[in-house]
């Protein structure tokens, strides 16, 4: 009898405040770790368990503790302080070294039996990234879900070129993907964003989110604020594109206005001595200070692209022989 070598997957869970969540987090988890089937059929298995502490208010260190020594699976990766979800997330994947990551929330509302579908939604739409897409409403408060989706769309349409509203943090990364971009990605910079880098394909696969556990949620609006703007500025650099060529046109129109004003004066159409030399010099000096300021952006936008660590190129393994291809049989005895 032969069977397909299975999937090994790595699950990152970033530990904030998971006290009370976590076991049965990891309980559901360490089910899948000898092995499962996808719906499509395809062979998977929980590899490692990487739980990063980020040093939350609770004692998640120490129930972290407790379940690595019980669960051979669970992998601890302690930061030294706190650095935030996409900080950590990062460094989970990091350390991680499955031929899958994926990535979910320590409170439970991430239904692990989610994860089949996604990697049949990978395989069979050829995509090294997929976020969960859920079917109903988030398990937080309606203002807070309105003003998600309403910050997703002001990115959307303000910078262009992320499809934000795919953004999940459930979600299933191609392993060498994910590693390469803990590797480039800077301080500040929206993981979603940096995985948009590297992925050329993003799919999505319903899920039913569930209730979050029993515990406060980890943000606040200062830091769903601070969230919204390290987005923007992390998306990309079209407003500084927009400095740049508004620099340009109002240069050009000071200029077509000078020459106006001039041959205005000249032609007796302007009375008032003195004002047109004024306006011409106010004219032309703006214009040379916004096509400045415009030249400034275009080098800026340069800077900050290096700054995030947005990779020239980045180099994976054969996709024919990497985790989105055929898997490789051998014999198994029954």
């Amino acid at each position: 009898m032969t069977n397909a070598r299975a999937h090994t997957i790595s699950v990152v869970v970033p530990v904030y405040r998971g006290a009370t969540t976590l076991p049965s987090v990891v309980d559901e988890l360490i089910g899948l770790a000898a092995g499962f089937r996808t719906p499509d059929g395809h062979d998977a298995e929980i590899s490692e368990i990487v739980l990063v502490h980020d040093h939350g208010p609770d004692e998640s260190d120490a129930v972290i503790r407790e379940l690595a020594a019980t669960h051979d699976a669970v992998r601890p990766v302690w930061l030294s302080r706190n650095f935030g979800q996409h900080a950590a997330t990062l460094a989970g994947m990091a350390s991680s070294g499955g031929e899958w990551i994926v990535t979910m929330d320590e409170d439970g509302q991430h239904d692990p039996a989610g994860i089949g579908p996604m990697l049949d939604t990978a395989l069979r739409e050829h995509a090294p990234l997929v976020y969960a897409e859920p079917t109903n409403p988030a398990p937080h408060g309606p203002l807070r879900n309105l003003l998600s989706k309403g910050a997703k769309r002001v990115v959307d349409s303000l910078l262009g070129g992320h499809d934000t509203r795919l953004f999940h943090s459930f979600r299933l990364v191609a392993g060498e993907y994910a590693r390469s971009v803990s590797a480039y990605a800077a301080a500040g910079v929206y993981l979603d964003v940096a995985l948009g880098w590297v992925a050329g394909r993003v799919a999505t696969s319903p899920v039913t989110l569930r209730a979050e556990g029993d515990r406060p949620s980890g943000y606040n609006l200062r830091s769903l604020l601070s969230h919204f703007w390290r987005m923007v500025l992390t998306s990309g650099t079209r407003l500084l594109r927009v400095v740049s060529l508004a620099g340009a046109a109002l240069a050009l129109v000071g200029v077509v206005f000078a020459i106006y004003l001039v041959v205005a004066r000249v032609v007796g159409a302007i009375e008032v001595e003195g004002w047109t030399a004024l306006m011409v010099a106010i004219l032309l000096c703006t214009g040379a200070i916004m096509m400045s300021l415009g030249v400034i952006a275009e080098y800026l936008g340069v800077a900050v692209n290096m700054a995030l660590g947005k990779p020239l190129y980045v180099i994976v393994g054969d996709p024919a022989e990497g985790p989105l291809g055929p898997r490789p049989t051998q014999a198994r005895r029954d």
